[in-house]
């Protein structure tokens, strides 16, 4: 199974991105997590980025706040899909780096999330990576199936709760 590297600019953004490795981890694929700052290690973000295939990623996850720059750097570097997670910072409330992670130019691609959207990015990167691998599949139909249990389950207890005839 490949495996997904996620990126984040700063290790004040783990609080978030803890989710998508927890997400990834219960799904049973495997990862890797880094810092790597696009502003202050331009050179070091580039060569993982450069190396990422080769050393067995599917997907990369760049997850960064205010000019949230990561995500497009990384996409800048590697053909492999790339899924940029905006953090919201307290000036800007996330705005400026969902736009700076969605507003990409045309031919680098980099698929964005909602901000602190970091289970998302985690599904989506299995998705991606459920392509070529049926059991991950599986485990992804049976999460969404779970999912549809739990909305019903509740769905059923407010009917009941909130139930009212004439």
């Amino acid at each position: 199974m490949k495996k997904v590297g996620i990126i984040m600019g700063s290790d004040s953004d783990l609080p978030i991105v803890s989710k998508a490795a927890d997400t990834l981890k219960a799904l049973g694929v495997p990862f890797e997590t880094h810092v790597f700052s696009a502003h202050r290690t331009p050179q070091e973000a580039r060569d993982f980025s450069v190396r990422a295939a080769e050393r067995g990623f599917g997907v990369l996850i760049a997850a960064a706040g205010k000019a949230a720059h990561l995500a497009g750097a990384v996409a800048a570097n590697t053909v492999l899909p790339v899924i940029g997670i905006p953090i919201k910072s307290s000036a800007l409330d996330g705005l400026d780096a969902l736009l700076s992670t969605v507003q990409m130019p045309g031919g680098i691609p980099v698929a964005t999330v909602a901000i602190d959207g970091a289970q998302n990015a985690a599904l989506l990167a299995a998705q991606i990576i459920a392509v070529s691998d049926a059991e991950l599949a599986g485990k992804l139909l049976s999460l969404r199936a779970e999912a549809k249990e739990k909305v019903l389950e509740k769905d059923a207890e407010i009917s009941r709760q909130y139930h009212y005839e004439l």
